[in-house]
């Protein structure tokens, strides 16, 4: 487990301000004996907190061309069949995790292949379960072909909290399964769109693990456009 780069600015910032506030009560309120101590179990727990939202966990994802893999540790709160309306123009099958302010919040490539698309789009900050967030929210959407040409799209959306994206890969781009293509700073949600005759591997409210737990299978049938 080690701490993610997205955190060393937030936890430094963190760490200064609470050590001047700490020296602060203790200059002053140093007469008022529970004060000082409540001031600093306080600020060790607030710090612990921040440290966790930027873990960075070790994963080994077995490579599997015919596997998709969960980008996002949280749970599954949508799949359905739905119109894809800003890449494929057709009906995809959509799995949706939502990622908690208490969850890893590193994404992680679900497939590998080759960046056809990105784009960052502005938006709006709707709670990440709000049906409209993965079209008005701020985003940024990945299409990654895969094996034997299948396209998957990957979306990173903010959330009401979760306002940072960061995405670590461009057009053109080779990417490998289980490693890190992106960060949404305190959570959010993560979809992905995948063909028709994709193999459904997880259930809605399924706790799911980037890069471990295997969302669905592709068969490689229907190849994408």
């Amino acid at each position: 487990m080690t701490v993610h780069r997205e955190g060393f600015v937030p936890l430094l910032i963190t760490a200064v301000a609470l050590i001047v506030l700490n020296l602060l009560v203790i200059q002053f309120l140093a007469w008022a004996p529970p004060w000082p101590i409540i001031v600093h179990l306080g600020s060790t727990l607030l710090f612990l907190m921040i440290l966790q939202f930027f873990r960075n966990p070790k994963v080994n994802t077995p490579l599997d061309d015919h596997k998709v893999y969960a980008p996002a540790n949280g749970k599954v709160v949508v799949i359905e069949e739905t119109y894809e309306q800003e890449y494929f123009n057709e009906t995809r099958k959509q799995i949706s995790i939502f990622m908690s302010p208490v969850d890893v919040h590193v994404n992680r490539n679900p497939v590998s292949g080759i960046i056809k698309k990105l784009k960052h789009h502005e938006g709006n900050y709707l709670v990440a379960w709000h049906p409209k967030s993965s079209l008005e929210n701020e985003r940024t959407t990945l299409v990654v072909e895969a094996a034997q040409g299948v396209d998957v799209l990957i979306r990173q959306i903010a959330g009401a909290v979760a306002r940072r994206i960061k995405c670590y890969v461009d057009e053109g781009d080779s990417v490998i399964q289980g490693e890190e293509f992106g960060f949404i700073k305190f959570g959010s949600r993560v979809d992905v769109f995948l063909p028709l005759d994709a193999q459904i591997n997880v259930s809605i409210g399924e706790k799911t693990i980037a890069g471990k737990t295997v969302i669905a299978h592709l068969s490689f049938i229907n190849t994408s456009k």
